[in-house]
This record gives structure tokens, C-alpha cells and sequence, in this order.
């Protein structure tokens, strides 16, 4: 039970004996004490003034009074009123009793719910191409998204952690053929590289042949968007896609050989970045199912067709413009692919919250989906929500896959593995009895933590400036800098060893520290809720943030193991053990791991 929930019925009372009014729980409005008045907690008299027929101050006063007076275990220490404002004053024993039942809530921070009350929540995440690997841009979607469903499952969801894969295309078919041009039967097993990673080489040197093609056709006199049209590789890729919705199996044997090499570097890439998914669907699988959802439209008139054989949308009555959905040769575009993705999906599931973690430069073609799924008569058009993220950005510029200049997942990782492995090594090699294996394992937690808290950390939907340097700082708003807090206080416990067992007193005096690190711990659950309305992974990072200065701050100024009083060593110790165990929690629902020795 929160505090707010044990004093809102107290005000209702207080106000009904002193004013002879009935108010609402919505009217007993509570805010954090501000910072230069005493006070744990705020409430705000201002809904019932009026009815009491006096000035804002008389009123907090007169509550105050009234509230101390019936306080059910001396629950409000003292109050003050500033004008009207009722700043209460809460009771350390209470504080105590709840450092006391967060220790006994192995759960703690997660929103219970049975079974059978849990609604479904679908998230969506990654998207990844099948001819090239995954980017940094990737990273941060993945990241997003799994910190989401791990977030909205605290919150008491059930989450199905969903990927759809981009397997078919122009882009497909450009690595394809210059697979094909160019390779030589080269191979993963032949070259070294991961699949995902030799595929990727085929798309960036499609786009340097392509690029020479229409140079040299412009040389001959054709105009630029004329020598595009007509270069002979962008119409050998055209020819194979349209082979590829014709099922013609050597196309097709070409095209499941080298996805497989895709899958699997992908399979690695996602390993080492800490993220799964309950579900893949394949857009191959899909695009029939969209395309068979589009013909039905035509039919109902919802859609039209060109002269030219293609079939729009026209959304002029939703204030947009026309859609594509079949081109004229009756190939389908990723609109189609996702109107039978969506089918799939709810026949699959029975979900009540359809979420799609993709990047803000898709919010038209999301807003558009909700509308033709609407359209088509599927009840759950409306609910789809686009999560809709910004850009990482680099201090050079943005990346462009067919030109090669991305930043790669994988080398990106293997990166920060690396500087954590230099920045730490003094710290890690004093440690008693130290294996080379466990330096690595540390150095792989606290580089790969360091990357997803400097992404997750920041507002999802704000662009972000992706700083390696910055992100593996050991001090600091970063990862390594709450990781190593946590081992700090994992080291202290280690050392305490029997002294855990001891209960603190419930009397016992609490200094300012003390008080303020339990009302953080005390927060933790608001913080969970709140990340889980607003789905941002960054209200719980910066929460983390905030505990463990907290006690960095506390540590500095209280000894734990050396405190001469049981009762405040033991209190001491589990004020310890509940700050790291609600850093572990916190740093899970990021997909961030924490060392127990750093």
C-alpha cells in the first residue's frame, strides 16, 4: 500500500468533519515536498478551499491539525502550511517498516496480477534487412524494444517479443545479383566472415557497379533520373524479384542459400547483444496474405487500380494523400507486407496492445497502416501504437548502408568490450584471485552495459549523438559507474557475512542520508509504472542513476561495517543489500547485466 493510498482516506475524513463536505479520492491531490520545505510529502488544499469558505493557509492548517490529531499510528510526525500547500512530515518508523517490506518482496517493483487477468501486449522490434547486417541504428531499436517488453512485463503484461524479418525485395535481389556477378562461389566458410556480414559486401558493391553504370550512360548523353531507370543492373535486380514472386527455383534456391547465411550471423549478433524474440515472422511469409487483403479491398472499392495495373489508397478523406499498394508489374511494397503481417499476428494472438518499435521517420506509414487496417474491417486498426524512436547520429554524419558506411554492430560491440577491457584492467586485476576468464566476463558486462545505458539513457524519442568515450566513463550519468556501485556494495555484503541475519529496530534514528536513500528505494515501483505509461526505458535508467549516487552519497558519509551501534549497522546492511538489489532490477528491465566484482 503507498503512502498516498493511506492518507487519501485520512483527508477525506478530515475535510468531512471540518467542513461537512464529501470529496472525491481524485480530489486529494499529492506532490513531492519541494526541496526548500521540510516535508516527505505535499498536499494540495486547493480542490476544497472553496467549500470551506476560508483562505488557502487556514484551510492546510486546519487539515494539518486535524490529520495529526486521527493519524493512525502516528503516522505524520509534523506538518507545515505554506499558504495552500500542507507539507506533511512522515514518521521514520514508517520508513523503516517499508526498507523492511521491500527486503521481504523478492518481486519488488513489479505490478502483480493473476494469471488469467494479464492482458497481451505484441512488441515489435528490430526489422532487420536480409542483405545487410545490423547497424548502429539497429542497436538502439533492439535495445529499445527489448528494454520495452521487459518493462511492460513488470507492469504485469503479458509480452510475445516479436521481430519481422525483411527477407524479400529490391534490396534483396541487388545483393543477389551481385552475389551472383561477382562472388565467385565465395562463402562464409570461404572468406571467414560472418553471413550477414559477406552479404552486406554484395549490397555496397551492387551500389559502386550500379553508380559506374550511370555515370557511363550519362557520359553517353542520357539525363541522370533517365540513366537510373535504364542501367542494365537495376533491370537485371527487377527482373529478379519479379522471378522471385514467380516462384522460379533457381532464384528461389539462390535466395534461401544466402538468407541462411544471413540468419545465422544474425543469430550470433543478437546472442551478444542480450535481446530475443518469442516470435519471427517473415515477411516472405506475409506479403500473400497482404497482397490477398488488398485484392479483397479492391473489391469492396476501399482501393482502386491504375491504368497502369497498380492499386493506391486514396486517403484524402483522412486528410493524406494516396497510398501505394501494388505496383503495376504486382509486386508488393512493405504496406502490403505489413497489412498481412498484422493479419497473421491477430490470428496468431490474442492481443490487446499491438506495439511497433520503429524509427520517427516511419510515423506516416504507421499513422496510414492503422487507417487501411481499419478499412479493411480488422477491429484493432485503431489500437496500434507506433513507439516511435529517434535517430542515433554520429559525430561524422549519418549512415548509409549501400555506401558501407555504417557502424557495425558486431565491431561496434567487440569495441566496447575492448575499452572496457583497457579501462578497467587496473581496477579489475587487484582483485583477489582473478581469472583471465572472469576479466573477460567483466570486461564483456560492463562494455556492453556501458553501450545500451548510454543509448537507453536518453529520452527514445529525442535524436542522440552516440559517444563511445563517454558512455564507458566510470563516472558520471553511464552504465560502468552504476555497475561498479553495485559490485561496490556486493563487496561490503561479501564482508558482512553473518552480520545479514540482524534485524534493525524500528526505532531506531534515522540521519538525513538514511531517510533519503529509503524514499528512492520507496520510488522504485512509481518509477516502473511510470516507464511503462510513457514507454521509456530512460525514466528507469535515470531512476538507477539517481539510487546510486544516492548511496555513493550516503556511503561517503556513514560507515556500514564499522558502525559501532547493531541496530544502525544492521539497518545499515539492509538499506546495502536492497539498494543493490533494486539496482539489479532496475539494470534488467535495460537488459543491462551487473557484475558481482568489478
Amino acid at each position: 500500500m503507498t503512502l498516498e493510498s493511506i492518507l487519501i482516506p485520512q483527508v477525506q475524513e478530515a475535510v468531512k468533519n471540518l467542513y461537512g463536505i464529501e470529496i472525491t479520492a481524485e480530489q486529494v491531490q499529492f506532490q513531492k515536498t519541494r526541496a526548500e520545505f521540510e516535508g516527505d510529502i505535499t498536499l494540495v488544499v486547493f480542490p476544497f478551499v472553496k467549500a470551506a469558505r476560508k483562505a488557502p493557509a487556514m484551510v492546510a492548517q486546519e487539515v494539518g491539525e486535524a490529520l495529526i490529531a486521527s493519524s493512525p499510528n502516528s503516522l505524520i510526525a509534523s506538518f507545515n502550511a505554506v499558504q495552500g500547500f500542507l507539507n506533511l512530515c512522515i514518521a521514520q518508523s514508517y520508513w523503516i517498516e517499508q526498507l523492511q517490506a521491500i527486503a521481504e518482496n523478492t518481486e519488488y517493483g513489479q505490478l502483480s496480477r493473476g494469471e488469467g487477468e494479464k492482458p497481451l501486449m505484441m512488441v515489435e522490434y528490430s526489422s532487420p534487412n536480409t542483405n545487410k547486417p545490423l547497424h548502429l541504428g539497429h542497436v538502439r531499436n533492439n535495445l529499445l524494444g527489448y528494454s520495452i517488453a521487459k518493462i511492460q512485463e513488470a507492469n504485469g503484461w503479458n509480452v510475445v517479443k516479436t521481430n519481422i524479418v525483411n527477407d524479400r525485395g529490391i534490396h534483396i535481389c541487388k545483393s543477389m545479383l551481385a552475389w551472383l556477378k561477382f562472388g565467385n562461389g565465395e562463402t562464409p566458410e570461404t572468406s571467414g566472415k560472418k553471413g550477414d556480414h559477406l552479404i552486406g559486401d554484395y549490397y555496397v558493391r551492387f551500389d559502386v557497379e550500379y553508380k559506374a553504370q550511370i555515370k557511363e550512360l550519362m557520359a553517353g548523353g542520357m539525363d541522370e533520373e533517365t540513366a537510373k531507370k535504364e542501367a542494365p543492373l537495376i533491370k537485371e535486380a527487377q527482373a529478379m524479384l519479379v522471378k522471385w514472386e514467380q516462384n522460379d527455383p533457381e532464384v528461389r534456391a539462390l535466395w534461401q542459400k544466402m538468407n541462411e547465411w544471413v540468419y545465422a550471423g544474425f543469430d550470433e549478433t543478437y546472442k551478444q547483444m542480450g535481446v530475443s524474440f518469442d516470435k519471427i515472422y517473415y515477411e516472405s511469409d506475409t506479403y500473400l496474405v497482404g497482397k490477398g487483403e488488398v485484392e479483397r479491398g479492391l473489391a469492396k472499392g476501399d482501393f482502386y487500380r491504375r491504368e497502369d495495373g497498380s492499386v493506391w489508397a486514396d486517403l484524402a478523406q483522412n486528410g493524406l494523400d494516396e497510398k501505394l499498394l501494388l505496383r503495376a508489374d504486382g509486386t508488393s511494397v512493405y504496406m502490403t507486407q505489413d497489412i498481412g503481417t498484422a493479419k497473421l499476428r491477430f490470428e496468431d494472438y490474442p492481443i490487446d496492445k499491438m506495439v511497433y518499435v520503429v524509427g520517427n521517420e516511419q510515423e506516416y506509414h504507421f499513422k496510414v497502416l492503422s487507417i487501411l487496417l481499419d478499412r479493411l474491417g480488422f477491429p484493432f486498426g485503431k489500437e496500434l501504437v507506433h513507439f516511435s524512436y529517434g535517430m542515433v547520429e554520429l559525430p561524422n554524419g549519418k549512415m548509409k548502408s549501400r555506401e558501407g558506411t555504417v557502424v557495425d554492430a558486431d565491431d561496434l560491440m567487440a569495441q566496447m568490450i575492448a575499452d572496457a577491457k583497457e579501462i578497467s584492467k587496473d581496477k579489475v586485476n587487484t582483485l583477489p584471485d582473478i581469472t583471465e576468464a572472469e576479466a573477460n566476463e567483466i570486461a564483456r558486462v560492463v562494455g556492453l552495459g556501458a553501450l545500451k545505458y548510454f543509448i537507453l539513457k536518453v529520452d527514445p524519442r529525442k535524436n542522440m549523438l552516440f559517444n563511445p568515450e563517454e558512455s564507458i566513463d566510470f563516472n558520471g550519468n553511464t552504465g560502468p559507474f552504476i555497475q561498479y556501485t553495485y559490485a561496490r556494495i556486493q563487496s561490503v555484503l561479501r564482508k558482512a557475512g553473518d552480520q545479514l541475519t540482524l534485524s534493525p529496530n524500528s526505532l531506531i534514528a534515522l540521519s538525513p542520508k538514511e531517510l533519503s536513500l529509503i524514499q528512492r528505494l520507496v520510488d522504485y515501483p512509481a518509477a516502473v509504472r511510470q516507464a511503462g505509461d510513457e514507454f521509456s526505458p530512460a525514466v528507469i535508467a535515470n531512476y538507477a542513476y539517481a539510487l546510486a549516487c544516492d548511496f555513493n552519497s550516503f556511503y561517503h558519509d556513514h560507515s556500514i561495517l564499522n558502525e559501532a551501534d547493531a541496530d544502525k549497522r544492521a539497518l545499515r546492511l539492509m538499506l546495502a543489500q536492497n539498494v543493490a538489489k533494486v539496482i539489479k532490477s532496475a539494470m534488467a528491465l535495460l537488459g543491462i547485466e551487473v557484475p558481482n566484482r568489478m
